[in-house]
């Protein structure tokens, strides 16, 4: 008695079986039921809203220094302790005081001719921060206390004008792009600040557009921050991530 003929019958069952593993591998599955959005509620609804800021670091100050020229718009070829020594002289659009220096820096950036070694204005950089096709100049004039005050000036129109200057203590400044990021040691242990400030045009100056407090550590590929040795500049109150249980 001849067996029966299961060869077409098993290639049949596993290319159904096959069939079926391929449809089920690009499916949508359900990831179970998800909490409803809950939509933000005000708080003391009653409370009168704040007309001015309490504290001022100098975003949105600009100033024009006098008696410096920039010819072809080319801040590459200016001095910059010069240019830092008109920016004394200069009179803000308004005054917040953030600009002021020590008087012992001052001391220093009028002595750095003869005393260069001394002279806490650092080498300038140069970057396109407000996307007009010319370079701004970046500054720093070291302080006491291991802080740093930042000033990034603009050619406008054969004239220079500060569009910038705030004094922090620094861990780092960088430059992203068209954004002036500043690190900053937070007195919270494992945590800094970080500010990115960013051109509006709107103002005609560089504001701090994002300012944050940020969980750091060797993962991320940043050295702990350390602990401030200087009084920081006042910063708007940043909430702090909690840990996950």
């Amino acid at each position: 008695m001849r067996r029966p003929r299961l060869l077409p019958a098993l290639v049949a069952v596993a290319g159904a079986a096959l069939l079926a593993g391929c449809g089920t591998g690009g499916e949508l599955r359900s990831a179970g039921r998800m909490p409803a959005a809950v939509g933000p509620v005000r708080l003391w609804p009653t409370l009168p809203p704040a007309s001015a800021a309490p504290y001022d670091y100098g975003e949105g100050e600009t100033a024009r220094i006098p008696g410096i020229r920039v010819p072809g718009g080319d801040v590459r070829r200016l001095d910059p302790v010069a240019v830092v020594r008109a920016g004394l002289k200069a009179l803000p659009d308004r005054s917040s005081g953030v600009d002021e220096l020590p008087d012992r820096t001052v001391e220093q950036i009028n002595a750095c001719r003869d005393a260069p070694r001394s002279c806490p204005v650092l080498p300038p950089y140069f970057r396109d921060l407000t996307g007009d096709g010319k370079d701004e100049m970046v500054l720093a004039i070291r302080l006491a206390g291991r802080q740093l005050s930042v000033r990034v000036y603009m050619p406008d129109a054969g004239a220079l004008i500060r569009i910038m200057s705030t004094s922090d203590a620094v861990i780092s400044v960088e430059l992203a792009g068209r954004d002036l990021i500043m690190r900053a040691p937070s007195a919270i242990t494992g945590y800094e600040y970080r500010t990115a400030w960013s051109w509006d045009d709107r103002q005609r100056a560089m504001l701090p557009t994002q300012d944050e407090i940020l969980r750091i550590g060797q993962d991320k590929g940043h050295p702990p921050s350390p602990r401030p040795s200087a009084r920081r500049t006042p910063r708007p109150t940043a909430s702090v991530p909690a840990e996950r249980r």
